[in-house]
């Protein structure tokens, strides 16, 4: 009896988290007169609202976009956290552990404080209406060297020291030792970093104006609130759920490494 209520209780909320993600997917298929239906099924079911999504936006270019700043953003925060966190965890030299507190404080500082400082910067440089301006901002991540940090104490020491008295350099320990070991975690950073940079809207909204450079949260913001969506809901669904499926198909095939490293490595050290 007691399995029975878990089991219960478990597909009673996989049931109300995912009713409002189904019932988006659900109302783009539907005609618009029978969006306000809670059911899920229609046997009037069309594409007209991914249709009209299609014409009237760019979306498939800003699609290409958003890959390119998210792939950039993802490669370069793995690259340099693990690079920084390898030296805050395996290096010793003075000021590490004051390097360390110095980065968990920048954590505490909300984006908005500088926002407008990274944007003047960006003008001065003249990288607006760039890919520069939304991929350069963000190429570090203090969550990621913590997290990159953390789980790389757990790797033992005696093996790194191993490879160094083999003629290792640093840089081999960590790309062709380190790295092979910390499968879980790179994934963790690859997916959380993908979905931050997927899913950002206010700063490519400051940095970006031409329509060709646009992302896909970005243009699909501007079609919602613009009023090219014409007060449609179909085609509001439509463009949002074309936006979400991106980053739930890459968690669906990466979810075991997801959850092995927040439960390995999040909580060390």
């Amino acid at each position: 009896m007691r399995n029975t209520f878990i089991y219960f209780m478990l597909i009673l909320g996989a049931v109300l988290f995912a009713y409002p993600f189904l019932w988006m997917i659900a109302g783009s298929l539907k005609p618009e007169l029978e969006i306000g239906s809670l059911g899920l099924f229609s046997p009037n079911m069309t594409t007209q609202s991914y249709e009209a999504v299609l014409t009237k936006i760019p979306i498939g270019k800003a699609f290409v976009n958003s890959l390119i700043v998210s792939l950039a953003t993802t490669t370069s925060v793995v690259l340099f956290g693990s690079m920084v966190g390898y030296a805050l965890a395996k290096l010793k030299f003075v000021g590490n552990k004051a390097l360390y507190m110095l980065i968990l404080f920048t954590m505490m500082i909300p984006f908005q404080i500088v926002l407008i400082p990274q944007y003047i910067l960006m003008v001065k440089l003249g990288w607006t209406d760039t890919y520069l301006a939304l991929i350069a901002p963000t190429m570090m991540s203090a969550f990621s060297i913590t997290l990159f940090r953390q789980f790389f104490m757990g790797i033992p020491s005696a093996l790194i020291d191993a490879a160094r008295i083999d003629g290792c350099s640093e840089k081999r320990i960590l790309f062709s030792i380190v790295w092979p070991l910390s499968r879980p975690v790179i994934v963790t950073v690859a997916i959380l970093t993908f979905m931050s940079s997927w899913n950002e809207v206010l700063w490519p909204l400051m940095v970006v104006r031409e329509r060709s450079l646009m992302t896909m949260p970005q243009i699909v913001t501007l079609f919602t609130i613009g009023g090219e969506a014409e007060s449609q809901l179909g085609s509001l669904l439509a463009a949002a759920t074309l936006l979400s499926l991106p980053v739930i198909i890459a968690y669906s095939f990466f979810q075991k490494y997801f959850i092995e490293s927040m439960a390995s490595s999040g909580l060390k050290g």
